[in-house]
């Protein structure tokens, strides 16, 4: 009984402590962002954003601190971290939540991370989420990783702090994880931006609403793609499926989830008409960046059929779906950084008139309504210039919804 009436103590001593943090937070400045500008190497960079994550959160009133100290540990669920330039996880955005995990439970006692599932929601003040994503170095030539962290608090929806930092880029692994890595599109939409958005909000501003309304779909849709990427692919594809009949999971991660099952499953039919749903969606959003790999300096596609073998089908969805959206499009080609800027000007657009050729093939109306465009190198999306899996989508067409006429 004793042990029983503790805990109602602890629960309406937190309700009113968060009460409390809501109104100050209401009647005093918002913490400032923790900014560290110096280059620093990646296990330091990421150690001091942690702390400057953590040194806001304890900027209360004197009797709040107080009070707070007396209470549970504050829990913590962590949306996994992502490279906020393609989207997506990979081996380096791993290893930034692992060490982020790492220095909240193991320095600061008052933290507890739990795990990223729809009961944790209910149960945890904050929600973390964080991106890297390489950018110009503070000084000198060539690139550094743009480090960003942020706490929202789950009741009212705003950051209360956030921190970046630089971090060298020297023997992290840039390789997508396997759904990334198999995925055939970008797979970047409006939830993903969303995240991206949140995760460089200043405190005392609202987390992007599009993000947070999608949270609880999105821990369906993790542990998907936890399932796919340990090959686990009748699981995922359950797992996808349960996402996809949520009010919030008709998203581009869980469609792009479904293809990929299918296929693992050698399921053709249905990964077709899962493609065509993927197709549908991207135009929906007026882009669809697609990852046709040709060989080098050519405008033939892969010679390997383990990887050019759907590309016949890709082609068919795409004028499918758009003649049915009656949609005009640019098609875009574009290349990685290796290469003269002449030279990738010249192949992107020849890979994008054949993609035309293609298109105008399957559906002869589409030859009035597209037009093929060469970006080159300029939108590259990862920029490594390692010609690997690790900047495929340096390498995509993408095609762009445009004004009829």
């Amino acid at each position: 009984m004793k042990q029983l009436a503790r805990a109602r103590h602890h629960r309406g001593l937190f309700s009113f402590v968060a009460a409390c943090v809501a109104v100050a937070l209401a009647g005093c400045a918002a913490p400032q962002p923790t900014q560290l500008t110096n280059e620093l190497p990646f296990e330091q960079a990421v150690a001091e954003a942690t702390d400057g994550l953590v040194s806001q959160t304890q900027k209360l009133p004197a009797f709040l601190a107080k009070v707070e100290s007396k209470i549970a540990k504050r829990a913590v669920v962590l949306d996994p971290m992502l490279d906020a330039g393609s989207g997506q996880q990979t081996g380096a955005t791993e290893l930034l939540e692992m060490r982020v995990s790492e220095r909240l439970t193991s320095k600061y006692d008052q933290f507890e991370i739990l795990p990223f599932q729809s009961s944790s929601l209910s149960k945890a003040q904050y929600l973390l989420t964080g991106t890297m994503t390489r950018g110009p170095r503070s000084a000198g030539k060539g690139t550094a990783l743009h480090v960003n962290l942020a706490l929202t608090d789950l009741r009212s929806g705003s950051i209360v702090a956030q921190s970046s930092a630089i971090a060298q880029d020297k023997g992290l692994d840039h390789n997508p994880l396997p759904y990334y890595r198999d995925s055939p599109v970008l797979v970047k939409d409006k939830v993903i931006e969303g995240y991206v958005r949140t995760s460089t909000t200043a405190p005392g501003q609202r987390a992007d609403a599009f993000y947070l309304e999608r949270v609880a779909a999105a821990t369906v849709i993790n542990e998907a793609t936890d399932l796919y990427n340990s090959g686990r692919y009748q699981d995922a594809l359950g797992r996808y499926r349960s996402a996809l009949a949520t009010p919030a999971g008709e998203q581009l991660r869980v469609l792009n989830g479904i293809y990929l099952t299918n296929v693992k499953l050698g399921r053709t039919a249905e990964a077709e008409q899962a493609f065509a749903r993927v197709v549908a969606m991207g135009i929906a959003y007026n882009e669809l960046g697609v990852k046709f790999l040709f060989n080098p300096g050519s405008t033939e596609f892969w010679s390997d059929p383990k990887i050019s073998g759907a590309y016949g089908m890709w082609l068919r969805q795409i004028a499918r779906e758009s003649t049915t959206a009656k949609t005009c499009m640019d098609i875009v080609g574009h290349t990685s950084r290796t290469g003269s800027e002449q030279t990738n000007d010249s192949l992107s657009l020849q890979r994008a008139a054949y993609i035309k050729q293609r298109l105008t093939t399957e559906a002869a109306e589409l030859g009035s309504r597209t037009k093929a465009v060469g970006m080159g190198s300029r939108e590259n999306i990862v920029g490594s210039g390692t010609d690997n899996a690790v900047d495929a989508l340096d390498r995509r067409v993408a095609f762009k919804i445009v004004p009829c006429g």
